[in-house]
């Protein structure tokens, strides 16, 4: 008996330290373009607070469709506040949580070893000796929508879309260009600021008239069981040393918005 009581306790003392543990982590949805910048923020929120941040990067649109069917997240970062919007609307987020983070911005990037001139602007996508262009899915990637409306504005769209090699989101059209399966790719300059890509190829911005804005936002899911840690992580993002740390990956972030740690 006395064992029975001992194994009893044991498995009790163990479900609840995994649900201790489950209380200090939440998982994120977050838009591609946020790979590299959000490792960062994650990485200092885990450092302050010793909460765990367990990130899933993906494009928003695939987001927004597995949200709708039950997508077990807490909160969620868009590339496109639209599809924030949507949630809240479907009454799927928990109400007054939608926060517009950020603004994104895409480029033209190239391997350093390109001979192509990126001083041509989308102009440069005629080139004849370009044979693939890297760019995400715009049927679901806001940056790949960005991507298209941009050459559409120049009047390029048309003439290259043959050439198109479409990632699932724009982190994958990154690496496309990157590892050399495009010639020139249009990217979200968040990851061409990225050490690996900065260092590795050049890039140029697209004129942000050429686009519609990429205003990005986050809002925490109503299925979410951990909505007070959800919470804290959005308000940590709102603290001058991340508002800074977004801005040093291109990201243009909301006037006003800091709050003191």
């Amino acid at each position: 008996m006395k064992l029975r009581n001992l194994w009893i306790f044991v498995v009790l003392a163990s479900l609840a330290a995994v649900q201790l543990c489950g209380a200090q982590e939440i998982t994120v949805a977050a838009a591609a373009d946020l790979q590299f910048a959000f490792q960062d923020v994650a990485a200092h929120f885990q450092k302050d607070t010793g909460k765990n941040v367990k990130l899933i990067f993906g494009s928003s649109g695939n987001f927004f469709t597995q949200i709708q069917n039950g997508g077990p997240f807490d909160v969620f970062f868009s590339a496109d506040i639209d599809y924030p919007k949507k949630l809240e609307a479907a009454g799927l987020t928990e109400p007054g949580t939608l926060y517009q983070y950020a603004t994104g911005r895409i480029v033209l990037w190239v391997r350093n070893e390109s001979k192509l001139d990126l001083g041509h602007g989308l102009g440069v996508l005629l080139d004849p000796t370009i044979r693939k262009i890297a760019l995400a899915n715009p049927e679901h990637a806001p940056y790949g929508r960005a991507a298209v409306a941009a050459m559409k504005h120049d009047n390029v769209y048309d003439k290259i879309s043959n050439k198109f090699v479409l990632g699932e989101n724009i982190s994958q059209a990154a690496s496309f260009v990157a590892s050399g399966s495009a010639d020139i790719g249009i990217v979200a300059l968040s990851l061409a600021l990225a050490p690996a890509m900065k260092q590795n190829g050049r890039y140029v911005e697209i004129s942000a008239d050429a686009y519609p804005p990429l205003e990005q936002a986050a809002v925490i899911l109503k299925s979410s069981p951990q909505k007070g840690l959800a919470r804290q992580f959005i308000d940590f993002l709102k603290t001058s040393p991340i508002l800074e740390l977004l801005r040093s990956y291109g990201f243009s972030v909301p006037r006003g918005s800091a709050v003191r740690q």
